[in-house]
């Protein structure tokens, strides 16, 4: 049995808002309706929501689920997120933000909490008359589960938005993996070209102010300076976003142009921790410090 919070029990068996908004003749008033899953799969959910015109505030959200606690919770802390914002307001509510609505879902329930996000971005863009193909590649991909019908980009997007980084987790947030398995080893593959996009980015130079401008030349570094500086580039550029994918580096120790570095989290285990380490370590310090700096990883002392 799944151990829920008070929070998602209070809303499953007292669910706020459930139901739907009858159209009437008010104005500078519009309705909006986002569905989003399949009842043969399990789950479904139909968001309503109205809206002023005029100031695109939502007026009033309510919701019609099929599914289990967790998604008639997540959808009804859904609706009660959004009422009162904006419609770009509420484009900002993640998945994340319902889960902590309730004060946590079980890891095997996050798809609830994924479907109410699409759910209102479905809404948001059919009151706006969007299609979705215009707006969201998710069904566009490649299928990798054809269970449940996800695409790649889909798995793409929860990866990145969730910083996931194993088969099991995917498959907690998008379901894909969880019927016949036949996907898990692809998905797996798609979780490791994520890593590796990422660490490119990190790569990319920083744009923005709390990056080092400009690189000094190490002939007027001390090496007190010096080791200051790295761990300024680790800690300001590096570390942010390998925390943001599970992982995390910390500085060992400096030997003239060479760098000692513990990989840590998901990076020390991650198979692609070399590019990690090469693309996204060495190079930032390369472009900040010195072109002559090589970064190499040791194991931990226990």
């Amino acid at each position: 049995m799944w151990e829920y919070t008070d929070k998602v029990l209070e809303l499953f068996y007292n669910p706020k808002n459930q139901g739907e908004i009858e159209e009437t003749a008010e104005q500078n008033v519009k309705l909006a309706t986002g569905e989003v899953g399949s009842i043969a799969c399990g789950d479904a959910l139909r968001l309503h929501l109205k809206v002023q015109v005029d100031t695109d505030k939502i007026l009033d959200a309510r919701f019609q689920t099929f599914g289990c606690t967790s998604a008639i919770a997540s959808s009804s802390a859904l609706t009660e997120l959004v009422k009162g914002l904006t419609l770009d307001e509420a484009l900002a509510v993640t998945n994340k933000d319902i889960a902590n609505y309730l004060g946590g879902l079980p890891e095997a329930k996050m798809h609830c909490s994924v479907m109410g996000q699409e759910a209102l971005e479905a809404a948001i863009f059919n009151y706006r008359g969007i299609e979705r193909e215009a707006h969201d590649d998710d069904d566009e991909g490649t299928l990798i589960c054809t269970c449940f019908g996800i695409s790649d980009t889909k798995i793409r997007r929860v990866i990145r938005e969730n910083s996931l980084i194993t088969a099991e987790e995917v498959t907690n947030y998008v379901k894909a993996g969880g019927g016949c398995g036949s996907c898990l080893a692809t998905i797996d593959d798609i979780i490791k070209e994520v890593q590796r996009e990422s660490a490119l980015e990190i790569a990319a130079p920083a744009s923005n102010k709390s990056a080092v401008a400009t690189k000094i030349a190490p002939s007027t570094l001390t090496t007190v300076q010096k080791i200051a500086l790295i761990q300024k580039v680790l800690d300001e550029e590096v570390r942010p976003v390998l925390l943001a994918d599970g992982g995390d580096v910390e500085l060992y120790d400096v030997e003239g142009d060479r760098v000692k570095v513990l990989l840590q989290g998901a990076c020390g285990s991650c198979s692609s921790s070399t590019a990690t380490l090469k693309i996204a370590i060495e190079a930032r310090l390369r472009d900040r410090i010195s072109q002559s700096i090589v970064v190499e990883a040791v194991e931990p002392l226990f």
